[in-house]
């Protein structure tokens, strides 16, 4: 029975669905999902066949997709972030990507004997790994804090620094199949940068203007941003044969690194984008997978694979590593993880097409030497890295930290009070204003969405174990709280209470969501505010035989709100409602105080907050 175009078509929308909330619910790499999807859709079931499908179209919707991806990733790569992140970051890139392409390079062309453009291709793509392979590795493992600082931050910068690798060396290659003598191709290689480096860039500071002094409206910001895009990548190849790619490449690290321009939105979007169009051409890429063509390279794929992963890797480790404080079992545990992802995939399927458009015969085994690069490495990486962690000792202990939602002037008070006494703790919001105080005040804040794909990329969780929703924003704490009871757990999401709007049935939300609320013993988040402003503040208070439970109650008038308790075995829980508070004698509490004379302060209580309203 034949199959409907239409059905095919939306039966890819719908798988690739499937496999991101598959991702989502056991929280490994997406991309491996898809690609099993695809794998099983094509060479095994023979039920998508994307040739026949998309016919003509199919090189031209991937090609554009790769530039999606390519443009999104460099949006992501600004000079001050490569600057910030210590010396192993910064000798990581250059080292790594070297050393990485060198040997990929010379073992694709020795061991299984394909051409210099194959080879050489094949190692400029291998350097890519990404944060979308990285950030769920690192959720899982939560290695300690460097080692996941290190991994992140290569991921995000190695993403475009690697794809633009690849298009370069892709350009030399095909300038140099283009020229008769060495002179020509140089001139084809030399105009196709030089279009790729001035178009991109004058087109990323013509977008950024725009988007500085709001020339569009809000609501075209992502769609004028993406098709201009579109149009400038085509336009590229129009003046120089295959220079599209670099050219957005560029225009997006101009775009990232001009100041004032809003690019937040821009970035979000690609969330959707990427449900809809990325993973949906993954699952079409690896349906084109042959096996016969896996089956051809042997043993040898086998042998390239072993020496990416355990001689290029380990050596870029080894070499980056030097003069920096890394022990050798933090080396070995870097050395062991380097997952490739979706960068590698596309850029490998859209360059293989074009070079056996160009006559290169052996251009098919780029495709499956790479698709099973990141197949073995996201699959073995996976399984062992945490296990790894642990034999290794670089493995965080316990999350017990705190993540709030709310920057806000009593979530501050509270979270300095967690800070002082060695908790771990991160604020979050979408208020400039409240983030701005927060860095002010010393404390580690996340400006944006901690729902979205950047805060899965950029919000750094180490520690990290609860969620606290301290916020007013009603439509982002239900979606807060959704998102972290499937990450942290039911036991470890607290909510503030929504005062007298939870009895009405009106105002009624989930069940799910209705058992984090009670924070604090019920208090509301219009109450904190009220109490913070006329004086409260957050004290740690140091129970002992001499100053019990009711002498802190007696001190205060009764007034005193506890928020935490922290056990003997320095355990520390939120108050909840209707709890009743019956700490021993040598806990610890951290409650919300009324203000008091100087005088009357006890060396048992420490301020951990001066008054609201100071810096």
């Amino acid at each position: 029975m034949s199959v409907s175009t239409v059905l095919v078509l939306a039966s890819i929308g719908v798988a690739s669905l499937f496999c991101q909330w598959l991702a989502w619910r056991v929280r490994m790499p997406a991309i491996l999902f898809l690609l099993a999807g695809g794998l099983a859709a094509g060479p095994m079931l023979g039920w998508l066949q994307p040739e026949p499908l998309f016919g003509d179209l199919l090189f031209p919707l991937i090609s554009l997709a790769v530039a999606v991806i390519l443009f999104e990733g460099s949006l992501t790569l600004k000079y001050r972030e490569i600057k910030g992140h210590g010396r192993m970051v910064r000798n990581l890139i250059p080292v790594g990507s070297i050393v990485t392409a060198l040997i990929g390079t010379l073992a694709a062309k020795w061991i299984l004997d394909v051409s210099w453009a194959v080879a050489l291709l094949f190692g400029a793509i291998s350097i890519v790994t990404g944060p979308t392979v990285i950030a769920p590795l690192l959720r899982s493992v939560r290695p300690k804090q460097n080692l996941a600082n290190i991994l992140r931050w290569e991921g995000i910068i190695i993403d475009p620094v690697g794809a633009l690798l690849a298009v370069l060396v892709f350009e030399a290659i095909i300038s140099w199949g283009q020229g008769n003598v060495f002179w020509h191709s140089v001139y084809i290689f030399g105009k196709t940068v030089m279009v790729g480096l001035v178009l991109g860039a004058v087109a990323g500071w013509l977008n950024g203007v725009a988007l500085r002094k709001h020339l569009l409206p809000q609501y075209l910001h992502n769609a004028g941003t993406l098709t201009f895009m579109l149009g400038v990548y085509a336009l590229s190849n129009e003046l120089a044969h295959e220079s599209g790619l670099l050219t957005v490449t560029v225009m997006g690290i101009w775009m990232a690194n001009m100041k004032m321009v809003p690019i937040d939105d821009i970035l979000e979007f690609k969330e959707s984008l990427s449900v809809l169009l990325i993973s949906a051409l993954f699952i079409i890429l690896a349906a084109r997978v042959d096996f016969g063509a896996i089956a051809e390279l042997g043993w040898g794929l086998v042998a390239v694979l072993a020496i990416l992963m355990l001689v290029a890797r380990p050596l870029s480790i080894m070499l980056a590593a030097i003069g920096t404080k890394l022990n050798w079992r933090e080396k070995l545990f870097l050395s062991w993880v380097a997952p490739r992802g979706i960068v590698a995939a596309a850029v490998s399927a859209l360059f293989a097409f074009q070079l056996q458009n160009q006559g290169y015969e052996d251009a098919g085994a780029l495709v499956p030497l790479v698709f099973m690069l990141i197949i073995a490495t996201v699959t073995l990486q996976s399984l062992t890295a945490r296990p790894i962690a642990r034999v290794l000792g670089v493995a965080e202990p316990a999350a017990f930290g705190f993540l709030i939602l709310g920057a806000n002037s009593g979530a501050r008070a509270i979270a300095q009070a967690l800070q002082k006494n060695e908790i771990p703790v991160v604020l979050t919001d979408t208020n400039w204003e409240n983030v701005r105080q927060a860095r002010m005040d010393g404390l580690k804040v996340y400006f944006g969405n901690p729902t979205s794909e950047h805060a899965a990329t950029h919000l750094d969780l180490t520690g990290i174990g609860k969620l606290l929703v301290i916020s007013p924003y009603k439509q982002l704490n239900s979606l807060a709280t959704y998102h972290f009871l499937d990450w942290f757990g039911a036991n470890s999401v607290y909510s503030l209470s929504e005062g007298e709007q939870d009895q009405k049935a009106s105002h009624q939300t989930a069940e799910k969501i209705q058992q984090t609320r009670g924070l604090f013993n019920g208090l509301s988040y219009p109450k904190l505010a009220s109490l913070v402003s006329r004086g409260y503040s957050v004290k740690t208070t140091q129970l002992s035989e001499s100053f019990t439970y009711e002498d802190f109650m007696a001190r205060h008038d009764g007034e005193a709100r506890v928020l935490f308790v922290i056990n003997d075995k320095e355990k520390i829980h939120p108050v909840m409602k209707g709890e009743e508070v019956e700490p021993d004698t040598d806990w610890q509490l951290i409650s919300l105080v009324p203000p008091r004379p100087d005088r009357d302060r006890k060396a048992g209580e420490e301020s951990s907050q001066t008054r609201s309203g100071k810096a």
